[in-house]
């Protein structure tokens, strides 16, 4: 299924940011995933992109249930507010990237982003994605070293103020 290149999205440095938050919600690494576009949280995968699949995971780990689905690993009723506000046909990969991008702008952090300001666009988002550093979320967070490599080696640049 097609993606928005970063072309379509405008930048290289989106591109890469959105990559980074695939792996830092562990859903680009899952074996035989569609770049984590078809992962279901628990490791599942999506039979088919009409709609997102609802699915009401129990977590043990965590000790909770979780609808998180999808490449940004989106919960129901985050997505249902997204497809309504943008239209969004279907839980396609295009569908996907473009709600994340929405959420990324909620958080006034796409400039901050193009310009290569990584580590305050992850501080800005960390209250979306649980996965980033400082998200409080009780579950497993990535070291903001680590991610700024991820996004490095996904062709994101970093701005002359923000270091690995």
């Amino acid at each position: 299924m097609p993606r928005l290149s970063p072309i379509d999205l405008g930048s290289s440095n989106l591109a890469a940011f959105l990559d980074t938050l695939a792996y830092s919600e562990g859903t680009s690494t899952i074996a035989g995933s569609d770049d984590g576009y078809n992962v279901i949280v628990g490791g599942e995968l999506l039979k088919s992109y009409l709609a997102h699949p609802r699915k009401l995971v129990w977590l043990p780990r965590y000790q909770i249930k979780s609808s998180a689905a999808g490449r940004y690993q989106f919960l129901a009723r985050t997505w249902d507010d997204l497809a309504k506000r943008l239209r969004l046909p279907d839980f396609t990969p295009e569908s996907q990237d473009l709600a994340a991008v929405e959420l990324i702008r909620g958080r006034r952090a796409l400039d901050v982003i193009k310009g290569g300001r990584i580590a305050e666009a992850i501080d800005r988002c960390r209250n979306i994605w649980a996965s980033l550093p400082g998200a409080g979320y009780g579950q497993r967070e990535h070291k903001l070293e680590a991610l700024l490599g991820v996004y490095v080696r996904a062709g994101g640049a970093l701005s002359d103020t923000t270091t690995l």
